[in-house]
């Protein structure tokens, strides 16, 4: 079978305009795909300390160990034909405010599903469950390292 140039007179180094055509084939967009981007874009969003319940942290932590990652922690998502639903749970850093953040997310997974994915967003769930707080910085007394330092 010889291969057929949908766009004749155009060479090799021109740029391709993607043209839609129906009828072809079918695409399927999984749950876990659109997770994942939610989940990335979710991340990016100054404030989000991490995704995801105490559980699926500790599970996190331990796959950060090995030295893999999961996108789609915290993040579900339901796709049907053209639209998708996505539940996000996460931790938000302390002095953060919170509905402001959850408007943010909300908003940077929207932006990225409808952009990358290319469906209809039609609701994004934001669940703040817990707040992250810093240890308290130990403060470290100059005499006391100098005194160290001469035993």
């Amino acid at each position: 079978m010889e291969y057929q140039n949908p766009q004749p007179g155009q060479g090799i180094h021109s740029r391709a305009v993607p043209v839609p055509v129906s009828g072809l084939g079918r695409t399927v967009i999984s749950e876990t795909a659109v997770a994942k981007v939610a989940g990335i874009a979710a991340r990016a969003v100054p404030g989000v300390y991490s995704l995801g319940s105490g559980q699926s942290r500790t599970l996190g932590a331990i796959r950060d160990a090995v030295g893999s990652s999961d996108h789609a922690a915290g993040v579900h998502a339901e796709v049907g034909e053209t639209q998708v639903a996505v539940d996000i749970s996460l931790v938000a850093s302390y002095g953060t405010p919170l509905h402001s953040l959850a408007n943010e997310v909300r908003a940077a997974v929207y932006r990225a599903v409808e952009e990358l994915v290319g469906l209809q967003v039609i609701e994004v769930n934001v669940e703040v469950t817990d707040v992250y707080v810093p240890p308290p910085v130990k403060p470290t007394t100059s005499g006391s390292t100098e005194r160290e330092a001469l035993l």
